[in-house]
């Protein structure tokens, strides 16, 4: 099975298995992982060339025929620190002219959208742009970071205001939702199209226990992690560690799943995404 992953240090421990002794050669038998960005994960899975995906959630309204796979989850009860929008002290949120997105995460897109709507500036322009914080914001009054640009856009803020002089502020785009909505921001799941996965079949259930397994003893492993990624990283390890065991919630659980309700009924009413019903299977908050 063609499995899509997303490449940022975030669902590592969503990978642990599939990358650690002694589950991942009795994994590489039954599953052949690629790693991209969030969005390109969603179109491997739209096109075809993915069976299943650690996709946006804000994909599921517009790639027919995916079904959840239940128990795991990215997302984020409170501060999240990989989510952000950054933009000039100067210039408040109701101000704004244009916001510069990194456009690899159409969830957090849409969350800010309706964000953006609650606070009075609904028809302020995304213009997408890579994510560089410099560039993004020669062009435009904010930017929208996600994933590891994030992480290090904030390790490097004081270093900036010290070349730049310029003052900005860093909202943390999670627990901005939680003070708006006091929802969880759920960002992505894992999918799968119905010739990859059956949902009534025990290759189903199979597949979905490898992935429960696989968080599990990721969870159980986060220092292990930290010593992998603070190899690879420049943020400090009590960061990624903090980011691992506490930012990030893996764990689908029933929060979660009205969050995502939630998040897809004041989509629709604000015309961000089509209308969507969330169904997940009923062992999702294991």
């Amino acid at each position: 099975m063609r499995i899509a992953a997303i490449g940022f240090l975030n669902p590592t421990p969503l990978m642990w298995d599939f990358e650690h002794a002694p589950q991942n050669e009795a994994l590489a038998s039954r599953y052949r992982i690629d790693r991209m960005t969030p969005s390109e994960c969603a179109a491997r899975l739209a096109d075809g060339r993915a069976d299943i995906g650690l996709i946006p959630i804000a994909s599921l309204p517009t790639t027919p025929g995916l079904q959840i796979l239940p128990g795991c989850t990215i997302a984020s009860k409170g501060r999240v620190r990989s989510l952000i929008l950054v933009h000039r002290a100067s210039h408040p949120l109701k101000k704004l002219r244009s916001v510069a997105a990194d456009s690899a995460s159409r969830t957090t897109l849409a969350y800010v959208r309706m964000m953006f709507h609650m606070w009075g500036n609904a028809e302020v322009p995304f213009l997408p742009m890579a994510a560089d914080l410099d560039a993004m914001l020669e062009r435009a009054d904010a930017a929208i970071l996600i994933g590891d640009p994030a992480l290090l856009a904030l390790e490097e803020r004081h270093n900036r205001f010290e070349r730049s002089g310029e003052e900005l502020l860093y909202l943390d785009l999670a627990e901005e939702w939680r003070a708006l909505t006091g929802l969880p921001f759920v960002s992505a799941i894992w999918a799968a199209v119905h010739h990859g996965v059956s949902s009534s079949s025990s290759l189903d259930l199979s597949v979905a226990e490898d992935f429960i397994l696989s968080r599990d003893h990721g969870l159980a492993h986060i220092d292990a992690l930290v010593a992998e990624w603070s190899d690879r990283f420049p943020i400090p390890e009590q960061t990624i560690r903090t980011y691992l065991a506490s930012n990030i919630h893996y764990v689908l659980d029933e929060e979660c799943v009205e969050g995502m309700r939630a998040f897809f009924r004041m989509a629709a009413e604000y015309g961000v995404l089509p209308p969507y019903t969330v169904a997940v299977p009923e062992f999702a908050a294991r």
